[in-house]
């Protein structure tokens, strides 16, 4: 299956599965550049220690640092954001609660106005004090839809308040460091050689269960440059040094792969604050974007279409384009799927196809 779609792809792409932070499977194909047909052979190969731009599997990653602040007892998801964030409060937002953020029901999916100036979009900071000042477009909490930049702001932020370090720095101090995951958000330099840049197939589009033009142009709004630019942000260095939380990840399928399955096996999360950022937070249609949506504490989990495969129980992140990053908590299992080319949700069946495979391989084999 995998292999069917490498020679399908004109990129990349890799699928890696781990139990218990050890790989089960570990497959990589294609190339890290564009290539027009299968059969070109002169470009570089995906190798295992070739990284991506995650998109918003990042925010699974800064779901996982929140779960963990709450272990440590540094952050409770029920208090209101302006107890943290004190400015947060204005235009009717001093209830609002940082669960309610992480589970996409406050009603700020864009930022009015817009910071100016080049990489504005990158100043967390100023994009955060924007935002806490906005009044939401609803009640918090009496609707969901998915805010696809500003998720990222607002867990910046609240992170920042809490801890006095940002989401990048976090991400380092919990998670790359102490578990050796190739997982960064704000990309040494360095490691610029190791990145494969990400292409749009012929045909993208975003936001594909949706018709109606008015809510269209949010969607346009909400996502500004980051995917609907001529060319694509993800590719600059100020996109991988930034620390775009909701989007700017950079990370290795293997990576992943093993951060979902420590997470799985209870051995980075305690039992109950996993169970916690795990239960359904919210659901329903998404008032923007018209897509069926189960969100727990920063985690997307098991939804009517099927987007985590076959497994009534499972929680991560999708990111733009294709990839997808999660567990299966009663097989102990996480997998994370990579790729350069991003395909329309309503055309991409490779990670469906991946998980059924490997859902019936399980079944085959005892790992349940």
């Amino acid at each position: 299956m995998f292999t069917e779609h490498v020679e399908r792809s004109h990129g990349g792409m890799a699928f890696c599965v781990y139990r218990n932070g050890h790989p089960l499977v570990r497959l990589y194909g294609g190339s890290t550049e564009q290539r027009e047909s299968s059969t070109d052979a002169v470009l570089p190969r995906w190798q295992p220690d070739t990284m991506a731009v995650m998109f918003s599997g990042t925010k699974g990653v800064v779901a996982t640092v929140a779960a963990l602040l709450v272990d440590r007892g540094a952050l409770d998801v029920r208090r209101p954001v302006a107890h943290y964030w004190p400015e947060f409060a204005a235009a009717g937002k001093e209830r609002v609660t940082v669960a309610q953020v992480l589970s996409h029901t406050v009603g700020l999916v864009y930022v009015d106005p817009e910071p100016t100036g080049e990489g504005a979009d990158l100043d967390n900071a100023a994009n955060a004090a924007v935002l806490a000042e906005q009044a939401p477009l609803w009640e918090p909490g009496t609707r969901v839809a998915y805010h696809a930049i500003t998720y990222g702001y607002l867990m910046n932020e609240i992170f920042v308040r809490v801890t006095g370090k940002s989401a990048g720095q976090l991400i380092r101090e919990l998670l790359r460091e102490p578990l050796g995951l190739d997982i960064y958000l704000g990309l040494p330099g360095q490691l610029e050689s190791r990145v494969a840049p990400v292409f749009r197939a012929k045909g993208y589009a975003i936001s594909t269960f949706l018709t109606d033009p008015e809510r269209r142009r949010i969607v346009e709004r909400m996502y500004g440059t980051t995917l609907l630019g001529r060319s694509l942000r993800a590719n600059t260095v100020e996109m991988h040094r930034g620390e775009l939380a909701a989007g700017g990840g950079i990370a290795t399928a293997d990576a992943m792969a093993d951060l979902y399955s420590r997470l799985a096996a209870g051995n980075l999360v305690s039992s109950g604050a996993l169970a916690d950022a795990t239960e359904t937070w919210s659901s329903g249609i998404d008032a923007i974007n018209d897509r069926p949506l189960r969100f727990g504490l920063g985690f997307e989990l098991a939804d009517p279409i099927g987007t985590y495969g076959p497994e009534a129980r499972a929680f991560g992140h999708s990111g733009a384009g294709g990839s997808l990053h999660g567990a299966w908590p009663e097989r102990n299992l996480g997998f994370s799927f990579l790729s350069t080319e991003m395909l329309a949700e309503n055309e991409d069946t490779r990670v469906k196809d991946l998980l059924f495979s490997l859902h019936g391989l399980g079944s085959n084999d005892g790992t349940r």
